[in-house]
Parts: structure tokens; sequence; C-alpha cells
């Protein structure tokens, strides 16, 4: 009973013991639960807070990058504003001055109307006083000369018929010359307003034919080994690349066509600027820039029909506008000198009332045929005139281009304004560079070429150069001949002179027979029979 007793008693003890133990041990695990509970929610919090963190400069440095973007496009719109208004002040001073000629023209209509009225008054009473004269001398002369009034009045008109046709002629020349004058006036006045207000001063881009290479290494690596280098560069941009003589560092590209040039350029200027010269890096720098020049066309093109407000052009056109940047003649930039024009022609038919972005229009594609005339038969005037009736051009554009070298007839006035805004453009002081000198030099040159053929009787190279007509002697040549001729002084035109467009032969052989008949042995006839008829 007592041993009984003592196992319960220890069982007890041990179950209580092991309750104190579980216990303990349970508080240890929730204690542990309670600590990595509280870890996970300090890392989720500390997580969360570098989130917010993030997305806070996140949002800052986006609100920064649209407060800046609104900025520029603030200051652009401020800058194009201040375009526009200074735009609009100087077409309001131009309106101004407009208005002030208009006025005192309109005064000086309004005292030449006047003139006429008081020569028109005077002239009524000259014509009364001479019927009252004439009645008197018609009666006078019946008296004196014994004639009946109606064979005195016949024998008054025609004397006064003869009289008035007289005084009329005169007075007919005097319109004439008067007329004359003021049209002269009246053109010179036109054209020096034009000229005045017409141009707008645009900066000139100087076309490099040149690449500055920095170094040996890049020279080296510019020619590659055995010069595979540069030859496939000139294979991608069909040009010529050669290192000027006595000077290393500069890299002289030679070509025809100024796009190829401007090809060669960039690309050649983005190789030396990387340094990393390889084949295919040529050709990806030759790809890039054949893009970039191609899309600058068509931006130049853009750039160009906007400045000059002439209305919707089919983007081809604009392209081949674009081209005419990197094209020169005599040293003249020919963009440059279409866009002059075309302010020229229009400020002159806004002054003579025609439709003025027809005029600048006529005035901006009259060259166009210079931007391919090295790639396309046929000199610009063509080449030019084909492509405006090929995207639709006006009639009169058409005209105006095809006309303004007088190769063919003006149908329309703004025809010859813009033959005379081309004129102006082309001779004022500065705008070609080619001198006196060497423009006879190269007629000379083309004329020597053809003398020194063999049945060359002469030669003359007329149209500024642009036509060299050679004169063959029909007895020495014959026809095949004459034209073996004409291909052989083609020849030796391209390979010994540089020249701008393109230069037409032609070869004339013509055979003429006079023979005189009459007079000579008519008067040998006579002395003859003077002879005979003295010997008998």
């Amino acid at each position: 009973m007592l041993i009984t007793g003592l196992v319960i008693g220890l069982l007890l003890i041990g179950l209580v013991a092991g309750y104190l133990v579980r216990q303990h041990k349970h508080r240890q695990e929730l204690l542990a639960v309670q600590e990595q509970a509280r870890t996970i929610i300090a890392q989720a919090n500390a997580k969360t807070q570098q989130r917010i963190s993030e997305l806070h400069a996140k949002s800052q440095r986006e609100t920064l990058a649209y407060q800046q973007s609104v900025k520029d496009e603030l200051t652009e719109q401020k800058s194009d504003i201040a375009v526009r208004e200074q735009r609009r002040q100087q077409r309001e001073q131009l309106l101004g001055q407009m208005t002030v000629r208009l006025d005192d023209q309109t005064a000086m209509l309004d005292e030449r109307s006047q003139a006429n009225r008081d020569q028109r008054q005077t002239i009524h009473g000259l014509k009364d006083t001479a019927t009252e004269l004439t009645g008197k001398r018609d009666e006078t002369l019946a008296e004196r000369a014994g004639m009946d009034e109606k064979a005195a009045q016949d024998h008054v008109i025609q004397h006064t018929e003869l009289a008035l046709n007289r005084d009329r002629d005169v007075e007919v020349k005097a319109l004439n010359d008067n007329a004359l004058a003021n049209a002269e006036k009246w053109a010179k006045d036109v054209v020096l307003s034009a000229t005045e207000s017409g141009p707008q001063d645009l900066p000139k881009e100087h076309m490099e034919h040149t690449v500055t290479v920095p170094n040996g290494e890049i020279r080296s690596k510019i020619i590659g080994r055995d010069g595979q280098h540069i030859r496939l560069l000139e294979t991608l941009t069909g040009t010529d690349l050669i290192f000027v003589p006595d000077d290393n560092s500069t890299l002289f590209i030679s070509t025809h066509d100024p796009i190829r040039r401007e090809v060669a350029r960039v690309a050649l200027t983005n190789l030396v600027a990387s340094w990393r010269i390889s084949a295919n890096q040529i050709e990806t720098q030759v790809e890039n820039a054949q893009r970039d020049v191609n899309h600058s066309l068509w931006e130049t093109g853009e750039q160009t029909v906007s400045l000059l407000h002439v209305g919707w052009m089919h983007p081809d056109l604009m392209k081949l506008i674009g081209r005419l940047k990197y094209r020169t003649s005599y040293g003249q930039n020919v963009l440059l000198h279409s866009i002059e024009v075309a302010q020229l022609t229009g400020a002159m038919a806004a002054r003579l009332g025609y439709n003025t972005r027809l005029a600048r229009r006529a005035g901006l594609l009259h060259d166009i045929g210079k931007a391919i005339d090295h790639e396309v038969e046929g000199t610009h005037v063509e080449i030019g005139t084909e492509f405006a009736q090929k995207y639709g051009e006006d009639d009169v554009v058409i005209n105006a281009i095809a006309a303004h070298h007088g190769d063919v007839e003006k149908t329309s006035p703004l025809s010859d304004l813009v033959a005379a805004a081309d004129a102006v453009s082309g001779a004022r002081p500065g705008a070609r560079s080619e001198s006196v000198e060497d423009y006879i030099n190269r007629l000379r040159a083309l004329e020597k070429i053809a003398n020194d053929q063999e049945g060359v009787a002469e030669s003359y190279a007329i149209q500024a150069g642009r036509e060299l007509r050679i004169i063959v002697k029909p007895k020495e040549l014959d026809d095949t001949a004459a034209a073996s001729l004409t291909q052989e002084v083609a020849k030796q035109i391209e390979a010994t002179l540089t020249y701008p467009g393109k230069i037409k032969v032609t070869t004339i052989r013509k055979s003429t027979a006079v023979e005189y008949v009459g007079d000579e042995k008519k008067k040998t006839k006579k002395k003859k029979k003077k002879k005979a008829a003295s010997a008998s």
C-alpha cells in the first residue's frame, strides 16, 4: 500500500515535471516563432520602405523630366512666337512701304488725269477755233480762186488730211518713245524694288571635298592591308579617294556626283571619329551615311518649300530640290540661287499684280534639272521640263523652266520674270566665282579642241559654253567622217576639261555653190561692139 502510494506520488511528480518541461519548451518555441515573425515583419517593412523610396525617386525624376520638357517646349514656342512676330513686323513694314508707294502712284495718276482733262478741254477749244477758221478760209479761197464751195472744201480737206497725218506720225512717234522710256523706267523700278525687298540673306554652306586624317595610324587603317579598305570605300561610294601630295593628313574625294561625294565625306568623317576601321565597319558607316544623306535631301527640300510658301509639292520633287544643296554652278550654290530667284520672282510678281505663289514656284523649280543633269541625258532645261511635266506642274511653271534660257518661246509674263530674276541672281557681285578671264579661257579651250581636228573650217562656243558648233570643210570630210569627228571632240572635252552641266557638240557640213549671170557678160559684149564699130 505504501509502495503503491509512493509509485502514484512519483507518477504525479513525473506528470507535473513533464507538464512544466513541456510548458517551458512551448514558451521557448513560442518566443522563437514570435522573434521570427518580428524579423519577417521588419524585413517586409524595410522592403516596403525601399520600394516606396524608389517609387518616390522615380516619380520625382519623371516629374522633373516632364517639367524640363514643358520648359523646353515653352522656350521653343516663345522662340517661334518671336520669329513670327519679327516676320509680322517685317510684313507690316513692307506693306507700309507698298502703301506709301501706292499712294504716291495714285497721286501721280490723279495729276496725270487732271492734266489730261485740261488738255482735252484745250483741244476742244482749239477744234472750235479751227472749225471757225476753216469756214472763213473756205470762203476766202472760193472768192480768190474762183472755185465753187464744193471744190474749195475738197481742196481744204485734202490739205488738212496731209497736215493731220504728219502731226499724227509725229505724235505717235513721241508717244512710242515716251512709252518705251516709261516702260524701261518701270521695269527698272520693279527689279530694284524686288531686289530690295524680295531676297532674304541665307547662310552659305561650304561643300567640303576633303577629309582631315589626324595621324598616320588612322591613315594606315583607312588604306588597309594592300589598299583593301580604301578600295572598298571607293567601290561602295563610287568615288576616287586620293591623299593630297605632300600632305598625308588630307584625303581628297573626287567624283562628278555631289551626292556620292557627300556620302563618302560623311562615312569617312564617322570612321575617323570612331577609330574602328574594318571592312564591316566601313560597310556599316557607308550605309548609315547614305541613309542620313537621303533623309537630309528630303528634309532640305521640305524646309525650302515651307520657307517659300509655294504650296504642296510632290515628295520626289522636294528630294530633287534637296539635291541642289550639293550642286554648284560657276561657284554659286544652285539651291541658294533657286531660292533667291524664287524670292525675286515673287516680289516682282507682287509688284505687277500676278500670282505670287505660282511665280515663286516657277522660280524655285527653274533649275531643278541641274540636280541630276550628270545622271540623265539632256540639258538641265530639258530634264527640268520633263520632270515638271511628269509630276503635273502648272503649264506656266513648265514654260518658265523651258524658256528661262531662251530655248523656247515665253508664253507667260511669269516666264519673263523668272528669266530676269535668274539673270539678276547670277550677275550680282560675288554670286559666281568664275572670272571673265576664266570664262573666256574655257570658251577658247572648247574652240581649240575643235580647231585642232583635221578638216575643221571654224568653230564657235555658244550659250555660255553649253554648246560647241563645228563647221567642217565638205570637200575634205564626208558625213561619216563628220560624225566621227563629233564623237572624237566630245571624248576630248570629257577627258581634258572641267565643265558644269552638259555640253552639246554639233557638227555642220554644208556645201554651197554660187554663180553670177548677166552683168559682166553684157558689159563684155558691149565693149566688143564698140571696138568693132571704131575699127570699121
